[in-house]
C-alpha cells in the first residue's frame, strides 16, 4: 500500500511540474535560462526539461541536495544559500529569462526581500512565476506592482496535499534598473 501511495504521490508531482513548464511555455516558449529557487532535489527541473530542452536550469537551495541535483544532471548550475543572500543576488544579476518561486520551497523570513532578489536575478522582460497561497495572493499582485511588473497569468488550482494554491506569472519591466 505504501509504494502505490509513493507512485501517486510522484506522479502527482510530475503533473503539476509539467502544469507549471506549460504555462511558461505558453508565454516564453524557449527561455535560454531558469532559475529554480528552493529546488531541492531538482525535480521541477527534471520534469521542464521535457518542454524545455535548450534551456539551461540553475538550482538554488539552502540545503546540501542542490548538489545531488547536480551531480544528477538535473540541472546545470547549483548554488547553495538563499536568493536574498547579497554574495548571490551579485553573481547572479539579471541573469536569468525565467525564475520559479515555487510552492514547496522553505518559508521565509521577509517576502518582499525575496521577492526582491528575485526579480534583482531575473533580466528584464523576463517572467517571474510564484505559487503562494490563495489567501496572500492579493498582497503579492501589490508587491509585483510596486515592483515595476506586469501580471501576465495567474491561475487558482488545488496542488495535492497543499490547500488552494495561487499561481501568478509577472513579467519584469523591460527598462527595469
Amino acid at each position: 500500500m505504501e509504494r502505490l501511495r509513493t507512485r501517486v504521490s510522484v506522479l502527482d508531482r510530475q503533473r503539476r511540474h509539467r502544469s507549471t513548464a506549460r504555462a511558461i511555455h505558453r508565454l516564453l516558449p524557449e527561455p535560454e535560462s531558469w532559475l529554480d529557487v528552493g529546488t531541492g532535489d531538482a525535480h521541477f527541473p527534471e520534469t521542464a526539461k521535457e518542454f524545455f530542452p535548450y534551456t539551461s536550469f540553475d538550482g538554488l537551495d539552502p540545503t546540501t541536495s542542490v548538489a545531488y541535483a547536480r551531480h544528477a544532471e538535473r540541472i546545470e548550475e547549483a548554488f547553495t544559500g538563499h536568493v536574498t543572500d547579497p554574495h548571490i543576488t551579485t553573481i547572479l544579476r539579471a541573469r536569468y529569462d525565467v525564475v520559479s518561486l515555487l510552492r514547496h520551497r522553505s518559508p521565509v523570513p521577509d517576502a518582499d526581500k525575496e521577492l526582491r532578489a528575485a526579480l534583482t536575478v531575473l533580466r528584464p522582460g523576463g517572467l517571474l512565476l510564484v505559487e503562494t497561497p490563495s489567501l496572500q495572493s492579493d498582497e503579492l499582485r501589490t508587491r509585483l506592482d510596486s515592483h515595476d511588473c506586469t501580471i501576465v497569468a495567474t491561475s487558482r488550482h488545488v496542488l495535492g496535499r497543499f490547500p488552494q494554491t495561487y499561481r501568478v506569472i509577472a513579467r519584469r519591466a523591460p527598462s527595469a534598473p
